[in-house]
């Protein structure tokens, strides 16, 4: 038998899986059925022999503890299953019996408010007669139905659920995802679709930033000129909040609000002028980057205002954190301004970050009366901070691992901001708390988890979908599912299942792509350009802010806002090009389908270089179309050489690495998925 690197990477493979703990898992098995698609990866997971067929005489219910909260949770868990099996599914429990298919014994409401301390861990057991879901809350509950609902799978002409014994529970109690409603409004409906999607991954904190220069998006009554002046008419009643709460709550998820202070407050002192600590604005800001006007901290009005508006707050809120902001505060007037600088020096603070640090602790007892705890950004790390705060970090691990050394407690969102438009797999190995990390057992508990930051520079209610999912689902397991869980081939392959799921949901992060390419095109006819743009994806935040100056005005409805981050293409060549490599002159089947992927993108060009000549949004990939057809050219090229175990001419190399430098430069806002895999075929081959 012929043993190669190929076989040798087999063999090793498998013995890796073997050594997993949830190893039998991994495999589909013609016993069971059984294939392990679930995002996030439960704590343990064992599978047996056998499957509980489903049928439209599928019989549920709670025995023992239930009330409204349960009873909808679990009726909407079957709506769903309804949907995936095309079953006539009754969607109200009737009163369980023993032989019902679905048995949900819980022990009690859990919390009145639900918190950090909520337990949601559960165990659910399938045999081949009935599936029991056990949990201490009702939240605990609601974690276990989403397993339920990703352990539905296909068998012959109908729908099973494997057989398989589950006990689960999150690594980290606090699991976030932040949208910014601040730079742009997002409609209601999107926030409770995006909702929808973080109770289908086990995500618990809704981080709802509602406050920034561009935006004052909440209802205030008690100061009705924060949205009259500083919303452009674009915010969320009280309401309107209220509802969110509620349909956040009704799916085990809290409502964590922000409100940016003394910084990123343009919005404040448009209607507030008095609060400025100098200078006030005129309009709210509609440019991105960091404005230089802060809320004055030197001014009891200042607090006082303050307490008024989270008093109200606090009322809508109910959570016991409420998030200050508190980042990128820069206002000249604390550096210059004699009437501050006096303050400073009767107050003994010696700089502007003494001088915000006596602001958050003047805010921390505001919130204290109130029965809140503080949550800021970085910049709220100083000493002079009671150690009753939770510090955010967006500036990497070291500034987490720094508060949880000085006794704070600690959030990570370094490594998940989606607005830099990065593979899911590179947000996949980010982890809060590695064990590697230099932190004593008890520091280690400090580190409560991460939040997604879905930042809104640049994305709308039409394209909010597809920035958030399905990469956030990636990042719901390295939040849920032990550390060792980080296969990432395997996330990919479960990730592509996932996604098609939440769309189920009603998101639209995979349909919006295709609408968009029809309306840039102005025609249904959008195969060909489908294939060129399932290559290409949005530069970052930062890349798109210098190459187009993007404002809150910018109309957001270019190629870069069709084309999704990170879409399958990427992860397929580079899963095509690793196989290949191994053993390029083994199986010609690596070979062909190498081939025929690059050729598939090179026929697609003549009719989007077609369909470019009637829709003038279209040109602005004008080169990327001209790039593509030589960069694929080139990956056939190498796969031929290698796959012969033949040369390329002399200066071959070189010529080829010069194009993929070309098309690594700036053009039309996108950049290619796959130039890193075709960078490791052209460095492959000899010359």
């Amino acid at each position: 038998m012929k043993t190669g690197p190929r076989s040798a990477f087999l063999c090793a493979a498998a013995m890796a899986l073997f050594l997993s703990p949830t190893a039998f898992s991994q495999q589909p098995s013609a016993d069971t059925m059984f294939v392990n698609n679930l995002i996030p990866q439960p704590a343990n997971l064992s599978v047996a022999p056998g499957r509980l067929v489903l049928t439209s005489q599928f019989s549920y219910g709670a025995t023992g503890f239930t009330n409204a909260r349960l009873d909808s949770a679990i009726e909407s868990a079957v709506a769903q299953i309804k949907l995936k099996t095309g079953l006539e599914i009754p969607l109200h429990a009737g009163s369980p019996t023993s032989s019902a298919e679905l048995l949900v014994s819980v022990g009690g409401p859990g919390e009145a408010v639900q918190s950090i301390d909520e337990d949601e861990s559960y165990s659910l057991t399938i045999t081949s007669a009935h599936a029991e879901l056990k949990a201490s809350t009702v939240v605990g509950a609601m974690r276990g139905l989403q397993t339920l609902i990703q352990l539905v799978q296909p068998a012959g002409d109908g729908y099973v659920l494997p057989t398989v014994a589950i006990n689960d529970s999150p690594r980290f109690p606090w699991r976030g995802l932040m949208i910014d409603c601040g730079r742009h409004f997002e409609p209601i409906d999107v926030i409770k679709r995006t909702i929808d999607g973080m109770a289908a991954v086990k995500l618990n904190v809704f981080h709802w930033h509602l406050t920034e220069d561009q935006g004052f998006r909440i209802e205030s009554k008690v100061f009705p000129k924060l949205t009259a002046m500083g919303s452009d008419g674009l915010f969320y009643t009280q309401q309107e909040a209220l509802e969110v709460v509620a349909y956040a709550r009704a799916r085990g998820i809290r409502v964590v609000p922000e409100f940016e202070m003394p910084g990123h407050s343009t919005a404040w002192l448009v209607a507030y002028p008095e609060l400025a600590s100098g200078r006030a604005p005129s309009s709210i800001r509609r440019q991105f980057g960091v404005s230089d006007f802060a809320l004055d901290p030197t001014r009891e009005e200042t607090y006082r205002f303050i307490d008024r508006f989270l008093t109200e707050m606090t009322g809508i809120f109910p959570d016991t954190y409420l998030h200050i902001g508190g980042d990128e505060t820069v206002s000249p007037e604390w550096k210059s301004d004699p009437r501050i600088l006096a303050f400073m020096s009767a107050h003994q603070l010696k700089d502007p970050d003494a001088l915000q640090a006596y602001f958050n602790q003047r805010v921390l007892k505001i919130l204290v009366r109130l029965h809140r705890h503080m949550i800021g950004w970085d910049e709220i790390l100083n000493p002079a901070l009671p150690k009753d705060v939770v510090v955010q970090s967006w500036r990497g691990g070291d500034s987490l691992i720094k508060g949880a050394e000085q006794g704070y407690q600690g959030l990570l969102s370094a490594g998940y901001y989606l607005d830099g438009m990065q593979p899911a797999g590179k947000h996949y190995l980010v982890d809060p708390l590695p064990s590697s990390a230099s932190l004593t057992a008890e520091q280690r508990k400090l580190i409560l988890g991460g939040e997604v930051a879905m930042w809104g520079e640049q994305l709308n209610a039409h394209t909010i979908d597809s920035r958030i999912w399905p990469r956030t689902a990636a990042i719901a397991e390295r939040f849920w599912s032990p550390e060792s869980v980080i296969d990432v081939d395997d996330m990919y392959r479960r990730l592509d299942k996932v996604s098609v799921q939440l769309e189920g949901l009603g998101l639209h992060h995979l349909t919006q792509e295709d609408a968009s390419l029809r309306e840039l095109a102005g025609t249904q006819e959008i195969e060909q350009l489908r294939r060129f743009a399932s290559v290409l994806e949005p530069v970052s935040f930062g890349e798109r802010y210098q190459q187009q100056h993007t404002s809150q005005l910018t109309v957001l409805d270019r190629f870069v806002d069709a084309v999704r981050p990170d879409p399958p293409s990427r992860h397929e060549i580079d899963l095509l090009t690793r196989k290949f490599l191994l053993a390029p002159q083994e199986d010609k089947t690596d070979q062909q389908a190498l081939n025929r992927w690059f050729e598939t993108m090179i026929a697609s060009v003549p009719a989007v270089q077609q369909q470019m000549q009637s829709s003038p949004r279209l040109t602005e990939v004008k080169l990327r179309a001209e790039q593509l057809p030589e960069l694929a050219k080139a990956g056939v090229d190498a796969v031929n050489y290698l796959s012969a175990g033949t040369k390329a001419p002399t200066g071959w190399k070189q010529s080829k690495l010069a194009l993929i430098d070309a098309a690594m430069k700036p053009a039309g806002i996108v950049r290619f998925t796959f130039i890193d895999s075709l960078k490791s075929l052209i460095a492959a081959v000899q010359e």
